[in-house]
Protein backbone atom coordinates (compact mmCIF):
# COMPACT_ATOMS: atom_id res chain seq x y z
CA UNK A 1 0.00 0.00 0.00
CA UNK A 2 1.26 3.73 -0.50
CA UNK A 3 1.08 6.80 1.32
CA UNK A 4 -2.30 7.78 -1.04
CA UNK A 5 -3.70 4.69 -0.18
CA UNK A 6 -3.19 4.46 3.36
CA UNK A 7 -4.34 8.15 3.82
CA UNK A 8 -7.59 7.30 2.23
CA UNK A 9 -8.13 3.96 4.07
CA UNK A 10 -7.95 6.13 7.44
CA UNK A 11 -10.08 8.47 6.43
CA UNK A 12 -12.66 6.17 5.41
CA UNK A 13 -12.27 3.96 8.89
CA UNK A 14 -12.98 8.07 10.33
CA UNK A 15 -16.07 8.48 12.99
CA UNK A 16 -17.27 11.50 14.96
CA UNK A 17 -17.18 10.59 18.22
CA UNK A 18 -13.96 8.92 17.93
CA UNK A 19 -12.25 12.68 16.42
CA UNK A 20 -14.51 14.76 19.42
CA UNK A 21 -12.60 12.11 22.06
CA UNK A 22 -8.99 12.79 20.50
CA UNK A 23 -9.63 17.04 20.19
CA UNK A 24 -10.69 16.51 23.68
CA UNK A 25 -7.94 14.90 24.88
CA UNK A 26 -5.43 17.41 23.05
CA UNK A 27 -4.91 16.21 19.77
CA UNK A 28 -5.78 19.38 16.49
CA UNK A 29 -6.60 19.33 13.03
CA UNK A 30 -5.45 17.77 11.09
CA UNK A 31 -7.37 14.32 11.83
CA UNK A 32 -9.70 11.87 10.87
CA UNK A 33 -10.77 10.18 14.19
CA UNK A 34 -10.14 6.50 13.49
CA UNK A 35 -9.93 3.93 15.96
CA UNK A 36 -6.64 2.43 16.64
CA UNK A 37 -8.30 -1.12 16.50
CA UNK A 38 -9.36 -0.95 13.40
CA UNK A 39 -6.20 -0.09 12.08
CA UNK A 40 -4.82 -3.79 12.64
CA UNK A 41 -6.22 -5.43 8.95
CA UNK A 42 -4.19 -2.71 7.26
CA UNK A 43 -1.12 -2.76 9.84
CA UNK A 44 -1.07 -7.25 8.98
CA UNK A 45 -1.08 -6.07 5.02
CA UNK A 46 1.97 -3.25 4.93
CA UNK A 47 3.64 -5.10 8.13
CA UNK A 48 6.71 -2.77 8.13
CA UNK A 49 7.54 0.01 6.44
CA UNK A 50 9.76 2.61 7.74
CA UNK A 51 9.69 5.14 4.98
CA UNK A 52 6.25 4.99 4.53
CA UNK A 53 5.71 5.78 8.25
CA UNK A 54 8.06 8.63 7.87
CA UNK A 55 5.74 9.75 4.82
CA UNK A 56 2.45 9.14 7.24
CA UNK A 57 4.43 10.73 10.58
CA UNK A 58 5.73 13.93 8.38
CA UNK A 59 1.80 14.98 7.40
CA UNK A 60 1.22 16.05 11.51
CA UNK A 61 -2.01 14.48 11.13
CA UNK A 62 -2.60 12.52 14.33
CA UNK A 63 -4.56 9.54 12.66
CA UNK A 64 -1.17 8.84 10.32
CA UNK A 65 1.15 9.67 13.02
CA UNK A 66 -0.37 6.77 14.88
CA UNK A 67 -0.60 4.89 12.39
CA UNK A 68 3.21 5.52 11.32
CA UNK A 69 4.17 3.90 14.95
CA UNK A 70 2.19 0.72 14.30
CA UNK A 71 4.59 0.21 10.80
CA UNK A 72 7.74 1.55 11.95
CA UNK A 73 10.80 -0.51 12.23
CA UNK A 74 12.07 1.04 15.70
CA UNK A 75 15.48 -0.90 15.27
CA UNK A 76 15.92 1.04 12.07
CA UNK A 77 15.48 4.60 13.99
CA UNK A 78 18.66 6.45 15.44
CA UNK A 79 18.32 8.67 18.85
CA UNK A 80 18.00 11.17 16.15
CA UNK A 81 15.28 10.14 14.39
CA UNK A 82 13.36 9.49 17.85
CA UNK A 83 14.44 12.98 18.87
CA UNK A 84 13.07 13.91 15.56
CA UNK A 85 9.84 12.24 16.20
CA UNK A 86 9.38 13.53 19.64
CA UNK A 87 9.57 17.10 18.04
CA UNK A 88 6.43 17.03 16.10
CA UNK A 89 4.48 14.95 19.07
CA UNK A 90 2.58 17.62 20.13
CA UNK A 91 0.69 16.16 22.80
CA UNK A 92 0.48 13.16 25.27
CA UNK A 93 -1.62 10.24 22.86
CA UNK A 94 1.41 10.96 20.35
CA UNK A 95 4.73 11.34 23.27
CA UNK A 96 3.83 8.31 25.53
CA UNK A 97 1.79 5.95 23.19
CA UNK A 98 3.30 6.47 19.49
CA UNK A 99 6.63 7.94 20.21
CA UNK A 100 8.01 6.16 23.48
CA UNK A 101 5.52 3.06 22.61
CA UNK A 102 7.95 2.65 19.02
CA UNK A 103 11.32 3.53 21.02
CA UNK A 104 10.16 0.27 23.65
CA UNK A 105 10.70 -1.73 20.87
CA UNK A 106 14.41 -0.57 19.88
CA UNK A 107 18.12 -1.50 21.15
CA UNK A 108 18.64 1.58 22.27
CA UNK A 109 15.33 2.64 23.94
CA UNK A 110 16.95 3.07 27.79
CA UNK A 111 19.52 5.60 26.55
CA UNK A 112 17.32 7.44 24.71
CA UNK A 113 14.30 7.56 27.26
CA UNK A 114 17.46 8.28 30.24
CA UNK A 115 17.90 11.62 27.54
CA UNK A 116 14.15 12.84 27.88
CA UNK A 117 13.93 11.98 31.54
CA UNK A 118 16.60 14.08 32.00
CA UNK A 119 15.39 17.22 29.69
CA UNK A 120 13.75 18.90 31.77
CA UNK A 121 10.83 19.29 28.96
CA UNK A 122 7.22 18.04 30.03
CA UNK A 123 6.24 15.74 26.63
CA UNK A 124 9.92 14.74 26.60
CA UNK A 125 10.33 13.53 30.29
CA UNK A 126 6.34 11.89 29.94
CA UNK A 127 7.77 9.74 26.69
CA UNK A 128 10.98 8.65 28.71
CA UNK A 129 9.52 7.88 31.93
CA UNK A 130 6.49 6.02 29.54
CA UNK A 131 9.20 4.28 27.61
CA UNK A 132 10.44 2.70 30.99
CA UNK A 133 6.54 1.34 31.86
CA UNK A 134 6.27 -0.33 28.02
CA UNK A 135 9.54 -2.04 28.36
CA UNK A 136 9.27 -3.27 32.56
CA UNK A 137 5.73 -3.96 31.17
CA UNK A 138 7.43 -6.69 28.02
CA UNK A 139 10.65 -7.32 29.37
CA UNK A 140 12.24 -9.81 31.00
CA UNK A 141 13.69 -8.39 34.40
CA UNK A 142 17.28 -9.98 33.51
CA UNK A 143 17.60 -7.05 31.20
CA UNK A 144 17.25 -3.97 33.57
CA UNK A 145 19.65 -2.73 36.48
CA UNK A 146 18.04 -3.50 40.23
CA UNK A 147 19.87 -0.75 41.19
CA UNK A 148 18.78 2.03 38.68
CA UNK A 149 15.66 1.00 38.76
CA UNK A 150 15.76 1.92 42.31
CA UNK A 151 17.62 5.14 42.23
CA UNK A 152 14.40 6.29 39.47
CA UNK A 153 11.99 5.35 42.27
CA UNK A 154 13.90 7.92 44.71
CA UNK A 155 14.07 10.55 42.11
CA UNK A 156 10.18 9.83 41.39
CA UNK A 157 9.56 10.36 45.13
CA UNK A 158 11.45 13.64 45.14
CA UNK A 159 10.38 15.53 42.08
CA UNK A 160 7.07 14.04 40.91
CA UNK A 161 4.56 16.35 42.85
CA UNK A 162 6.56 19.67 41.29
CA UNK A 163 6.68 17.96 37.63
CA UNK A 164 4.72 18.98 34.90
CA UNK A 165 1.08 17.92 34.58
CA UNK A 166 1.68 15.03 31.84
CA UNK A 167 5.36 13.84 33.74
CA UNK A 168 3.25 13.32 37.06
CA UNK A 169 1.40 11.05 35.00
CA UNK A 170 4.03 9.26 33.46
CA UNK A 171 6.03 9.13 37.18
CA UNK A 172 2.84 7.55 38.73
CA UNK A 173 2.82 5.30 35.76
CA UNK A 174 6.12 4.23 36.33
CA UNK A 175 5.96 3.39 39.90
CA UNK A 176 2.89 1.22 39.21
CA UNK A 177 4.22 -0.47 36.45
CA UNK A 178 7.65 -1.30 38.36
CA UNK A 179 5.34 -2.26 41.44
CA UNK A 180 3.35 -4.85 38.85
CA UNK A 181 6.11 -6.20 36.51
CA UNK A 182 9.10 -5.94 37.97
CA UNK A 183 9.12 -7.97 40.69
CA UNK A 184 13.02 -7.80 42.78
CA UNK A 185 11.31 -4.16 43.58
CA UNK A 186 7.41 -4.36 44.37
CA UNK A 187 7.80 -3.49 48.08
CA UNK A 188 10.04 -0.82 47.28
CA UNK A 189 7.66 0.48 44.69
CA UNK A 190 4.93 0.09 47.00
CA UNK A 191 6.30 2.22 49.92
CA UNK A 192 7.47 4.64 47.57
CA UNK A 193 4.01 4.96 46.06
CA UNK A 194 2.71 5.38 50.07
CA UNK A 195 5.63 7.84 51.33
CA UNK A 196 4.45 10.07 47.54
CA UNK A 197 0.80 9.69 48.60
CA UNK A 198 -2.24 11.21 46.21
CA UNK A 199 -0.67 13.29 43.14
CA UNK A 200 -3.01 15.72 41.96
CA UNK A 201 -2.95 16.14 38.65
CA UNK A 202 -4.51 19.57 36.68
CA UNK A 203 -6.10 19.31 34.07
CA UNK A 204 -6.93 22.44 31.73
CA UNK A 205 -10.52 23.90 32.00
CA UNK A 206 -11.40 20.30 33.87
CA UNK A 207 -11.36 18.94 37.67
CA UNK A 208 -8.10 17.98 38.96
CA UNK A 209 -7.48 13.90 39.03
CA UNK A 210 -5.52 11.99 42.01
CA UNK A 211 -3.05 9.47 41.17
CA UNK A 212 -2.50 6.39 43.95
CA UNK A 213 -0.19 4.26 42.74
CA UNK A 214 -0.25 2.88 46.32
CA UNK A 215 -3.85 1.32 45.35
CA UNK A 216 -2.61 0.29 41.78
CA UNK A 217 0.07 -1.90 43.05
CA UNK A 218 -2.03 -3.32 46.42
CA UNK A 219 -4.93 -4.46 43.88
CA UNK A 220 -1.98 -6.12 41.21
CA UNK A 221 -0.93 -8.32 45.02
CA UNK A 222 -4.26 -8.87 46.22
CA UNK A 223 -5.44 -10.51 42.01
CA UNK A 224 -2.44 -12.18 42.15
CA UNK A 225 -0.84 -10.02 38.81
CA UNK A 226 2.24 -9.45 40.00
CA UNK A 227 5.22 -10.19 37.28
CA UNK A 228 2.68 -9.44 34.33
CA UNK A 229 4.50 -9.55 30.88
CA UNK A 230 2.74 -8.03 27.73
CA UNK A 231 3.80 -10.46 24.55
CA UNK A 232 3.66 -7.42 22.34
CA UNK A 233 4.14 -3.76 23.36
CA UNK A 234 2.60 -2.17 19.54
CA UNK A 235 -0.52 -3.59 18.24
Amino acid sequence: MDFETVMQELEALSKENMKKKYLTNGAHEPLFGVATGVMKPMAKKIKIDQELAEELYATGNYDAMYFAGIIADPKAMTAEDYDRWLDSAYFFMLSDYVVAVTLAESDIAQEVADKWIASGEELRMSAGWSCYCWLLGSRKDEEFSKSKLSGMLNLVKDTIHDAPERTKSAMNNFIETVGVSFKPLTEEALETARQIGPVEMKREGKKSSFLNAAATIEKAMEKDRLGFKRRYVRC
